[in-house]
């Protein structure tokens, strides 16, 4: 069937809108309406309803007095009317309506619904489908359906999918264009692009842009393959539909997995950074790095398959190389790329990091070899620049090494790393000039700066010479009272317990004895509040969390498109199932801070901790975080702290789960390198992708 015939003059065409509007227009005086099929009153069966300024008529009713047959299929909800060769195939509540045995489609303004168990549809839709004629008589208010004249399909919306046919097949990423009204397609209304499955009308949404765009580009996953309808819709900014257009459609993706970066036989001798080129949407991509001289393989799993990767070969993957890049569905079903074959030749190289050139030392230093070949011992050394002596720091097999050198060093000193590989050679750094102050240190542990001690601390320190009689010093900021703990000779530690007429501003130093001198650590500032404090709290039982947050996922999804599955996936890795949401540490305020989000909001702030590190200690300090009336705010201002310029790679594929987890990783959400797959695996075992399906 052609998605439009073209038979009908302008004249006859104006005519025809005539009548629908006037079906629409007038049918909603105070009269009852007429229905009258092939000459036959029909109105005492069930009469025509309005609904949006649409004539609804009950199918059964209509189709069988012309002729025709109607079926229905009560577990689908779905009903199909035929007559001859034409038929429709419509499911209630669905605007998509399958005509010529699901060969075409058109998207109907107003869906099909139960009214007093009986099927009522607009009359527009039994015309374009069966093909007959309908007129209206204002003066007798009667529809009028003539099955002996025929009609053609006539559009409900002023939208085409200009760049597929009905029927098309679709391999790959795709390109998905519109043409229609202006007004309609116009700077603000969104564009989606929705899939859904024909035996229900449910699908997801594939793609959205700017309506102005008039595309959208559609990347297809695996499991999308099948017989589907693909529904173009354009939405205003509150998400509510304002027209669109439906063509039934073949999914047949065919894998492609490549990468751009790499050529065959080129030679690499730094690092490379490669980026997938895929026709389809994966779970993730794997790079597979094969050595044919000596058979070693190197997998690199779970990387983004929509950014870059940066591939640094070491000094012994040199010789021919193969390079690989395999993409994984969401079974993880594996689909082979080309495979490059390049010329890996990267000298040896190392250097000494943990120290820079010219600094003076007072204070521990991580070493570490900084190298691009295997190594079987590493040696860190010190060598006097004016007598060539070396001196071993510490040997170890391979990592790092934190060093806190005594007094005995002093003046400029050349520190080098000296490694043998996994030959048998010997390998030794540029060595790196820098200064030691030579003086004896005392650096305290177990309270960092701006810490607030509710309980129990462990005192202790680190140090680069023996100290004998260690102790701490509390002085009370306030009262200028002063109090003393000596350290354990055996432990090196000791234990302040705060009590509650100790709360208020502190400052505590350690200091002890050496070579009968006192040397005393940095002075650090804290505070003690020894009462009642508070922890996070539940926000709901956590077995209800899902569908709590879901509720407002969904809500924002069909507002903006945004994908419900990733905003609940968030909401529960950032809660722990909503059982650990801030709440004022002091005074058992809630938050209701779904994301922990810090600053003020509508019910100000919370006091919270957040986590620092002093002297190579982890410790908690107080942070304010958002404080909401109630959990629904939060969500709000999350989705609006996402409407930010860097998160627009982010807004851009958020209709998709999979690629908005990757996606807001690659925008700096999070740190965390395996973020997008802990969301990915949350979303996966709890069956969140069902919050991002859709209908029309």
């Amino acid at each position: 069937m052609n998605r439009f015939i073209k038979l009908l003059t302008i004249g006859t065409l104006a005519m025809m809108l005539t009548i629908f509007n006037g079906l629409e227009a007038e049918a909603a005086g105070m009269e009852p309406i007429r229905l009258v099929v092939d000459g036959k009153d029909i109105t005492h069966l069930t009469e025509p309803i309005i609904e949006n300024g649409r004539t609804l008529v009950p199918i059964r009713f209509v189709t069988e007095e012309i002729g025709g047959e109607v079926s229905w299929d009560n577990e689908t909800r779905t009903v199909k009317a035929w007559k001859g060769d034409r038929s429709l195939r419509m499911i209630i509540g669905s605007r998509v309506v399958e005509l010529g045995n699901g060969k075409d489609a058109v998207v109907s303004d107003v869906a099909p619904r139960i009214i007093e168990s009986r099927t009522f549809v607009p009359l527009r839709l039994i015309s374009n489908g069966l093909g007959i004629g309908v007129s209206w008589d204002n003066a007798t208010r009667t529809v009028t359906v003539d099955s002996d004249k025929s009609a053609a399909v006539e559009p409900f919306y002023n939208l085409n999918i200009s760049s597929h046919k009905a029927g098309s097949y679709i391999t790959g990423t795709s390109r998905i264009t519109v043409t229609g009204d202006s007004n309609l397609l116009k700077a603000g209304n969104q564009l989606r692009l929705l899939l859904l499955d024909k035996a229900d009308h449910k699908g997801y949404i594939i793609g959205m842009s700017d309506a102005a765009t008039r595309a959208v580009e559609y990347i297809p996953e695996v499991e999308n393959t099948g017989d589907r309808m693909l529904v173009a819709g354009v939405y205003d900014q509150n998400g509510n539909f304002l027209g669109g257009d439906s063509i039934p459609v073949s999914i047949r993706v065919i894998p492609e997995a490549d990468m751009n970066g790499l050529v065959n036989n080129m030679v690499v001798s730094s690092a490379r950074e490669i980026t997938p080129r895929l026709n389809f949407a994966p779970y993730s991509v794997k790079y597979v790095f094969t050595n044919l001289s000596t058979g070693r393989v190197k997998v690199e799993e779970n990387r983004d398959p929509y950014g870059p990767y940066t591939w640094n070969p070491m000094s012994t993957d040199s010789g021919l190389n193969t390079v690989q890049i395999i993409a994984l569905d969401h079974d993880k079903n594996e689909y082979p790329g080309k495979i490059y074959t390049v010329n890996v030749q990267v000298p040896k190289r190392m250097t000494l990091s943990g120290v820079s050139e010219g600094t003076t030392i007072r204070n521990p230093v991580t070493l570490m070899a900084n190298r691009n070949f295997d190594v079987r011992e590493t040696t860190f050394l010190m060598r006097d620049p004016s007598t060539g002596m070396e001196t071993v720091i510490q040997t170890i097999p391979y990592g790092t090494y934190t060093w806190f050198p005594g007094p005995e060093i002093s003046g400029g000193k050349d520190l080098m790393v000296r490694v043998i590989d996994s030959q048998g050679n010997t390998v030794t750094s540029e060595p790196v000039r820098v200064n030691f102050a030579g003086t004896p240190q005392l650096q305290l542990q177990g309270i960092g700066p701006k810490q607030v001690v509710t309980g129990q601390a462990e005192l202790t320190y680190r140090s680069n010479v023996e100290f004998a009689d260690v102790e701490f010093v509390l002085t009370n900021r306030g009262t200028g009272e002063t109090r003393t703990l000596s350290a354990d000779p055996e432990t090196d530690k000791a234990v302040y317990i705060p009590q509650s007429k100790d709360t208020g501003d502190w400052r505590i130093l350690a200091r002890g004895s050496y070579n009968g001198r006192i040397i005393t650590s940095e002075t650090v500032d804290f505070e003690v509040y020894a009462q009642e404090t508070f922890g996070p709290y539940s926000v709901v039982p956590k077995d209800q969390f899902k569908s709590f947050a879901a509720g407002m996922a969904v809500q924002t999804y069909r507002r903006t498109g945004m994908s419900a599955a990733i905003q609940t996936s968030q909401a529960i890795l950032e809660t722990g199932w909503g059982q650990y949401v801030p709440r004022d540490k002091y005074t058992g305020k809630k938050s209701e801070n779904l994301f922990g989000i810090k600053g003020s909001a509508s019910n100000g702030s919370v006091t919270s901790n957040t986590l620092e590190v002093y002297n190579g200690v982890t410790y908690r300090i107080d942070a304010q975080f958002r404080a909401y009336l109630d959990p629904s705010e939060s969500w709000n201002d999350h989705k609006l702290l996402l409407q930010k310029e860097r998160y627009g790679i982010f807004r851009d594929v958020m209709y998709n789960s999979t690629m908005g987890a990757w996606a807001i990783r690659r925008a700096g959400y999070a740190t965390d390198p395996g973020y997008p797959i802990k969301l990915m695996d949350i979303i996966r075992v709890n069956n969140l992708r069902e919050f991002d399906k859709v209908t029309l």
